[in-house]
């Protein structure tokens, strides 16, 4: 039986070392992603590559604090993208639409679901989606992580997997420039080897997980964090080397490719996940430590263990419930 398969490319994986795009590297991808659809399996790609294919094209040197340009390139760049995955996929008599998303969108549970069904009907069309960031408007994921804005989807990572939450996938599969998840930085630790299967994430393997491309805004710290959350939403993901011969196709046999990060447990339905992962939070609850046990253990909030509230919701906004020591557990 087919499955529905989230595979997200690096933009390491499909750029080359002055941001141009790679296009042997991009019809090796579309070719097995075209031989994965004609055996039964749905596909949802999320790719990166933008803002690097559109500085290539321009030829300009970009100013890292320059935001505006950056988003000018992701504009130019896009559009290059699509027309080469375009023309790529044709080959295979395959239609490709283009899906542009920020962390908003997922965010509001309107928009979510307009998502959701959308990328139902393409799949049911036989089209292929092609999802990425919409950096012309989504500056958070662009902005340097040295003036302290929080980064959204971390080169789409976090977004492949809120995608696989929405969908409710099989499998996430992220491609990028190393075999896996090493056991120790392979630039620092003489011998490291990948680690072929996870079952749980811990802060040694977080403490490990360093470094990211020149071009990419990911690392496998982000990848990492997808994964985390991808395996607490009970959904397997593979990190592997995009440049690994047949790797989709690999992967998609069973056969042991990169890294295998096993899910915690069962799917979590697809509205839990949103609260847990896709969701902003409108306020916060802060809760005594006898409430917080309650919570922990599924029984309701009552009032008397409410110790403060804060923000503006109304009913069936998300609001975060934290206890005692200011931290979040709930929602």
């Amino acid at each position: 039986m087919g499955k529905l398969v989230i595979v997200k490319v690096g933009t390491s994986s499909i750029t080359k070392g002055d941001g141009s795009l790679d296009l042997d590297a991009m019809r090796v991808l579309t070719d097995q992603i075209a031989e994965a659809i004609k055996r039964g399996h749905q596909i949802i790609l999320v790719t990166s590559g933008a803002i690097g294919s559109g500085i290539a094209e321009l030829g300009i040197k970009p100013n890292p604090n320059d935001i505006v340009f950056k988003q000018a390139c992701a504009a130019v760049g896009q559009a290059i993208l699509m027309e080469h995955y375009r023309q790529l996929f044709r080959r295979h008599r395959l239609k490709v639409a283009q899906v542009l998303l920020t962390k908003e969108d997922l965010a509001n549970r309107v928009s979510y679901v307009h998502t959701c069904n959308v990328l139902d009907r393409l799949l049911s069309l036989n089209v292929v989606p092609i999802i990425n960031e919409n950096d012309v408007t989504s500056v958070d994921e662009i902005m340097p992580v040295m003036k302290g804005y929080k980064v959204n989807f971390s080169d789409n990572d976090i977004l492949s997997v809120l995608i696989a939450n929405a969908v409710q996938a099989d499998l996430v599969v992220i491609l990028s420039n190393v075999d896996g998840l090493y056991d120790g930085n392979p630039s620092r630790k003489k011998g490291a080897r990948v680690i072929p299967i996870v079952e749980r994430i811990t802060p040694e393997l977080k403490e490990a997980a360093e470094g990211k491309s020149a071009l990419g805004r990911g690392g496998m710290k982000t990848k990492l964090e997808a994964a985390e959350i991808a395996m607490q939403s009970g959904i397997p993901l593979v990190i592997a080397n995009s440049r690994r011969e047949n790797v989709l196709i690999d992967i998609l046999e069973g056969k042991q490719v990169g890294t295998y990060f096993k899910p915690l447990g069962g799917r979590i339905p697809s509205i839990k996940s949103w609260i847990a992962y896709g969701a902003g939070s409108k306020g916060q609850i802060k809760v005594n430590e006898g409430a917080k046990q309650a919570i922990l253990r599924g029984a309701s909030l009552l009032a008397v263990g409410i110790e403060s509230v804060s923000g503006q919701f109304k009913i069936g906004d998300v609001v975060s419930i934290v206890g005692p020591d200011d931290k979040e557990f709930a929602r």
